[in-house]
């Protein structure tokens, strides 16, 4: 399948006035084909049997010193938000299947890298998570970017909800497959990366085969500045660093409350990021869709923030009630973190000027790997006292920046 659109993505923010019908079939043609689908099930199987091991790898496999391993780990985080703006003009030249399968592609070599590493070798070690930094973080703008061209205009939202929906199961299932194989030592966590590597190299063969390209458009110069439009887009794109901190807070904030304040159970914390997994899988698509339908993309942004910003302070109160107060909250702050997921995607599609898709999408992933390696350090620094109200405002104040560029796009639409 080749596809080759002859505009540029309108910028349009509202939603089409009869969408048609999200159904199972719809949704898996809008978002690439059953071949594509198959792929992003695969690659999230492959990213949920190493990815939140890989640390325990490094440590345990090939004896480094934490320190050094959570410093290559870093690092190649950096180094795949430092590939962003190459991906962006690649994907304005036209790539789509193609930069999706040399994401995956990319992950293959840090597969191998890690399985060639003796042990004590941090140069290979951190070759790996150099390789695996850049894959992860390209993999979303470009995948994006392929759904953003297939999809119609009516379908794009809910398609690119479905996509996240179908990873956010694989990656749960690969990690509670690697979970159970955990306890056969060194040589399971081997194993475990050298499936995930045959796993993202089957990944990147099915997306290059579904041939998906975009015709290269133009930019115009000064077309963004005239209609407001890259204003709009960069208080968007700064918005999203602190939205994205909504990602980690059942990872981090949470157990950290959970653990070092409550003196909780660790079973606590592992029942809010399963819950928070649920969720997401099986919500994802039916807010969005229902969202969509009745708010344009900017306003369903700054709803999340509020619905955010309020479980934050309710997080405040439920610390002194207990774990299972807190777990409960975490609810209504997973149900933000849908609505931003399913809205700041498109948005920024929506309002890239002619010929900037790629680039738009390339900083909003930037945006959002900032935004999560910002957060530990954020989360772990302030108390808990000061965490929730702080959360709180800043993502006020981010929504209140996506609010005027709701109400902007109404006037200017009106």
């Amino acid at each position: 399948m080749t596809t080759t659109p002859t505009a540029a993505t309108p910028a349009v923010v509202a939603p089409a006035a009869a969408p048609p019908r999200p159904t199972l079939r719809r949704l898996v043609r809008a978002g690439g084909g059953p071949r594509y689908a198959t792929a992003l099930l695969v690659d999230a199987l492959g990213s949920g049997l190493l990815r939140p091991f890989l640390l325990l790898y490094g440590i345990s496999v090939l004896h480094l010193d934490p320190a050094a391993t959570g410093l290559a780990m870093t690092g190649g985080i950096v180094a795949g938000l430092a590939c962003m703006p190459p991906l962006g003009r690649w994907l304005d030249r036209g790539a789509r299947s193609t930069a999706v399968a040399a994401a995956m592609l990319v992950r293959v070599a840090g597969v191998a890298a890690l399985l060639a590493a003796p042990a004590g070798s941090v140069a290979l070690f951190a070759l790996a998570a150099l390789f695996l930094g850049i894959g992860n973080q390209a993999w979303p703008a470009a995948h994006a970017a392929l759904v953003t061209t297939v999809a119609g205009t009516g379908l794009r939202d809910t398609a690119l909800a479905a996509a996240r929906a179908v990873r956010n199961a694989g990656l749960g299932l690969g990690a509670l497959l690697a979970t159970g194989c955990l306890t056969g030592g060194a040589p399971a966590l081997r194993a475990l990366a050298a499936v995930s590597g045959a796993g993202f190299l089957a990944a990147a063969a099915l997306a290059r085969s579904v041939r998906v390209s975009a015709g290269r458009t133009e930019r115009v110069p000064g077309a963004g500045p005239e209609d407001g439009g890259t204003r709009r887009l960069r208080a968007v794109l700064l918005a999203n660093v602190v939205y994205v901190f909504c990602l980690n807070v059942p990872e981090v904030a949470v157990p950290l409350v959970l653990v070092t304040v409550l003196h909780a159970s660790p079973a606590w914390p592992a029942a809010v990021f399963v819950a928070n997994t649920v969720l997401v899988v099986t919500l994802q698509v039916p807010v969005t869709a229902w969202a969509a339908a009745r708010w344009p993309r900017a306003g369903v942004l700054a709803r999340a923030g509020a619905v955010l910003a309020a479980s934050y302070l309710a997080l405040l109160p439920a610390t002194a009630l207990g774990p299972l107060a807190v777990a409960l909250v975490t609810v209504p702050c997973t149900l933000g973190e849908i609505l931003h997921a399913g809205s700041a995607t498109p948005l920024v599609a929506a309002l890239a000027p002619p010929g900037g898709l790629g680039r738009a999408l390339s900083r909003l992933q930037f945006s959002t790997g900032l935004g999560l390696a910002l957060s530990p350090a954020v989360m772990t620094a302030l108390a808990p006292l000061a965490l929730w109200p702080a959360l709180a405002a800043g993502t006020l104040a981010a929504a209140a920046a996506v609010r005027r560029v709701n109400l902007t796009e109404r006037r200017r639409e009106g």
